[in-house]
């Protein structure tokens, strides 16, 4: 019986897969551990994989996305009639959104490698050339037509394998007089403007669609306010310096911020809150999300029990955590249960700024940089290094005076800091 294999879930914020291209065609024969298709996924790129002998009879899209539970392909025997499973299971999950690719009459005798209730299995392993690159058969493919050296080609995936984009990105940004000619088919077409400056499109990533409508729903849909306050952190700087005098690891100003606003989360539970639609949930963990830049958008890995943890765990955590973030090597339960976010860009020179809601928490705190300007301390002007937080908040949740007493609470923590340790 033809078996029919769907695009599988593989992170709780996935509703789409993107085909970056497929590693096999209808008529070939499959063995456990080939590579279907690469799958580009919000989070990463993945390697749809074969765990069983059979024939590929038939591919719902060859290129482009694909909603979970869509149709990926058909795996048969050689000469059956998989028209009949196709139909019964296009009546059972949403169409695939590209061209079918017509079957081929007649394929290799195997076994079908799946089951039609059971998904396809996907996994990210790396695939090792000759010369011991982790690159994927598309990329190394496209590395050979094109001329290029793949020992030259900086990995973006899992475990820094280099996948289809590392070779588009190589090619594109590659000096002119090192370019081979066949490759300037796969350099993105340009237009120049009315003064000569040239324009590309990009398409959209996973993560950059995943970002757009996750944030989308959350700008438009959570009634948004905001509340800033300053804070003299002097005091803070000093600790800071007498703290990495004899801490394991050197503990910087986001660790405090962190620790902070866990203590102050743990006096204003309201603020540790969740939206659920029907009811608002009073968390009982503080788990605080990190927001991380990485090369296609924002990733927010999560210190779970941060109000239970020391300075130096919390940096630990919070470096190795950012470190997978990068190189989309986080795990999807390493960026599940926030219930607070905080975002920082102090370290980009930014002042002040606000930061939109990460659902499911109720609010999210925006860190501005230390700016060092005149305070007027004991009715005399004195220098004083000031920063700005913002706490952007969810008012089906949260209320001003809620918002603005943890604010306050923050504040008194981050100017006295010997109180992190009551």
């Amino acid at each position: 019986m033809a078996d029919v294999i769907r695009m599988p879930r593989m992170s709780d914020t996935m509703e789409e897969g993107n085909i970056v291209g497929w590693l096999k065609k209808v008529g070939d024969a499959v063995e456990p551990g080939d590579v279907l298709a690469e799958v580009e996924t919000d989070k990463a790129t993945m390697e749809l994989e074969s765990y069983q002998d059979g024939v590929l009879l038939y591919i719902g899209v060859k290129e482009g996305p694909v909603p979970v539970d869509g149709i990926l392909a058909v795996i048969g025997e050689k000469g059956e009639d998989y028209k009949p499973a196709l139909a019964a299971a296009e009546n059972e999950a949403p169409k695939a959104t590209a061209p079918a690719e017509e079957p081929v009459a007649s394929a290799p005798t195997s076994q079908p490698i799946a089951t039609a209730s059971a998904p396809a299995v996907i996994s990210a392993p790396a695939v090792v050339s000759d010369k011991r690159i982790k690159a994927s058969p598309l990329a190394k493919k496209m590395a050979s037509e094109a001329g290029v050296d793949i020992n030259a080609v900086t990995g973006s995936g899992d475990h820094g394998r280099i996948v289809k984009k590392d070779i588009e990105n190589y090619i594109q940004n590659k000096p002119q007089d090192g370019a081979p000619t066949e490759a300037k088919a796969n350099v993105p077409a340009f237009s120049l403007n009315g003064h000569g400056i040239a324009s590309v499109d990009h398409p959209l990533s996973q993560m950059r669609k995943t970002i757009a409508r996750r944030l989308g729903e959350s700008k438009f849909s959570a009634p948004h306010f905001y509340l800033t306050v300053e804070i003299d952190m002097g005091k803070a700087i000093e600790a800071r310096k007498q703290l990495n005098e004899v801490a394991p690891v050197r503990i910087s100003f986001n660790d405090l911020v962190v620790k902070a606003s866990a203590a102050a989360l743990k006096q204003h539970p309201a603020i540790n809150s969740s939206w659920l639609g029907d009811r608002i949930r009073q968390n009982g963990d503080i788990n605080i999300g990190v927001a991380v830049a990485v090369e296609d958008g924002l990733l927010v890995p999560v210190i779970n029990h941060a109000d239970m943890k020391s300075l130096a765990q919390i940096n630990v955590e919070v470096k190795d955590l950012a470190g997978k973030a990068k190189i989309k090597k986080l795990q999807p339960n390493e960026m599940q249960g926030n219930t607070f976010t905080i975002s920082n860009l102090g370290m980009f020179g930014i002042e002040e700024f606000t930061a939109i809601i990460n659902p499911p928490d109720a609010c999210i705190l925006a860190v501005g940089g230390i700016i060092q300007k005149p305070i007027i301390k004991d009715g005399a002007v004195v220098p004083g290094n000031m920063m700005k937080v913002t706490l952007s908040c969810d008012h089906r949740v949260v209320d001003g005076a809620t918002g603005a007493k943890f604010l306050q609470t923050l504040k008194s923590i981050l100017e006295e800091p010997i109180r992190l340790l009551v």
